[in-house]
């Protein structure tokens, strides 16, 4: 036995179909493999700097699924990076991580090449289809890389949105990636997570979020893997159908869009192969998660957590319809605890602001922002993710509001101060506040609220090019309203709890 079930795959079943997709190719497994360990061996020998770390900027793509795949055997950290964004907010997270490679597809190669103009810092380019071109090209002159269980494993870097209105960087915790740091130790582990029992896989959200990157670790645990460029309600079930899956990632508003299909299409489609739906991004409306179990039956189970925590909380399909509406109950290392503003500890049924002690006394970490992390802690391991809920008599945790700013649309954490601070670079705006209201498909959109100079006329078309022209449009609000003032308290503070429960009425 390998230390890596997909090395016992290739060598068990060569020809056996490894790695799918919609359009853009398929891999053997003895094809797929070959390309990682390859690639493996150029990125072990390719000089990333003392961090070493790499950057991925693509779609969805087999290829980049090897280059994420090759990085962990290559002893370097992957940076996934949301293909979105503009070149400015990709030049701020290559020069934030250090990176020292960046991957890139078709699509993202012009901001990428703009991003890193002046900086020595190559770039490879994944092909859309397949995983030869550069990416083999690359790899060309390397065997096999030889790996040991003692070598070290670099968990992935990614970037979350920050309070401040830059990206934070987050090393993936042992929660997500494994206690140790040694692929002995991340091999272990990887194949004994819940999804590694299950397969084929089915990849419907971006790379660059840390559920779907999941894929990536099970491919190296010989799950097969089918990959979606992106999220299609009606190919979705088709695919399910046609390859027989038994398990994926979704977030909520995946699930909205599967259940707005007509009748006879849904009920068109065989999913009886699934055996495992994982849904994060955020708590689900109990409407959409019940009618997702009355049809797909007992197959769904909620994780919540953080990219900076790993799941904190899980619940199955039948303890949810116990206790609906709960995330679950914390996982070890992790307790669920209920504060009030003064650290107190709250009784059950009782809301108030969610935190969870590690046990471990880790607690999160945000790369090269200590006030951020220490802001994050009320005590040494004991952090909160900014959200309000409660504990039930069984241990439940209910999510009820959030403290921080932080909006979820689609399953995405969106800040609103980066939008704010983009509009209000704009000459006609005075003062602007952001803020997340209801929407029934999304989850949350986030709105801006705008008092204009006096004197002073700007639409709200003009208001989004602007803001678009230095942010991801992801990231951009979906509505405007114009005001003649912004209330604030004496200290200037603006109460957003209070704007949104004024303009909670515009959400749908």
């Amino acid at each position: 036995m390998n230390l890596l079930p997909i090395l016992d795959r290739a060598a068990g079943e060569p020809d056996g179909v490894a790695l799918s997709s919609d359009g853009m190719g398929r891999a053997t497994w003895h094809e797929l493999t070959d390309a990682i360990m390859r690639l493996a061996g150029a990125i072990r020998d390719a000089d990333l700097g003392p961090d070493r770390r790499l950057m991925v900027v693509s779609r969805n793509r087999p290829s980049a699924a090897v280059a994420h795949a090759a990085a962990l055997l290559g002893g370097a950290a992957a940076v996934p990076v949301n293909f979105h964004l503009t070149a400015g907010e990709i030049q701020y997270q290559v020069d934030e991580s250090r990176a020292g490679l960046v991957f890139a597809d078709s699509a993202t190669y012009p901001a990428v090449a703009e991003a890193i103009a002046g900086r020595d810092v190559p770039v490879v380019r994944l092909p859309d289809h397949g995983i030869g071109g550069e990416l083999a090209a690359f790899a060309a002159g390397h065997g096999w890389i030889e790996l040991h269980p003692e070598q070290r494993v670099i968990p992935n870097l990614l970037f979350t949105s920050g309070t401040t209105g830059r990206p934070k960087a987050v090393q993936l915790p042992p929660a997500t990636i494994g206690p140790t740091p040694d692929l002995a130790g991340f091999a272990t582990y990887n194949s004994a997570q819940q999804l590694a029992q299950f397969g084929p896989h089915l990849m419907v959200g971006p790379m660059y979020h840390n559920g779907p990157l999941t894929a990536v670790r099970l491919l190296l645990a010989g799950v097969p893997l089918v990959i979606h460029g992106s999220f299609d309600a009606e190919k979705t079930l088709a695919t399910i159908q046609e390859q027989r899956i038994e398990a994926t990632v979704m977030v909520p508003t995946h699930f909205v869009r599967i259940l707005a299909l007509p009748e006879e299409v849904r009920r068109s489609c065989d999913v009886s192969s699934l055996r495992c739906v994982i849904h994060t991004g955020g708590p689900c409306p109990v409407e959409v998660k019940r009618a997702m179990i009355d049809w797909w039956g007992p197959v769904l189970f909620d994780a919540y957590g953080g990219t900076e925590s790993g799941p904190t909380c899980t619940i199955n399909s039948e303890d949810w319809l116990a206790h609906p509406g709960s995330v679950g109950r914390a996982v070890p290392p992790f307790e669920a605890l209920i504060l009030d503003e003064d650290g107190t500890e709250l009784p059950v049924g009782t809301e108030g602001r969610l935190y969870f002690r590690d046990t471990t006394g880790r607690g999160i970490r945000y790369e090269g922002d200590p006030e951020k992390t220490a802001a994050a802690h009320i005590a040494p391991g004991v952090f909160t993710l900014g959200e309000i809920g409660k504990l039930d008599e069984d241990g439940f945790v209910y999510i009820t509001d959030r403290f921080s700013d932080m909006v979820v649309s689609g399953g995405v954490n969106i800040y609103p101060a980066e939008a704010e601070q983009a509009l209000q670079r704009h000459p006609a705006v005075q003062d602007v506040a952001c803020i997340g209201v209801p929407d029934r498909e999304m989850g949350e959109r986030l709105v801006a609220v705008v008092q204009l100079n006096p004197g002073v006329a700007v639409t709200a078309a003009e208001l989004d090019a602007h803001a678009r022209q230095t942010l991801a449009g992801y990231k951009c609000p979906k509505q405007y309203h114009l005001v003649e003032t912004i209330p604030r308290n004496a200290m200037g503070k603006l109460d957003k709890r209070s704007l949104q429960a004024a303009y909670r009425e515009h959400g749908s």
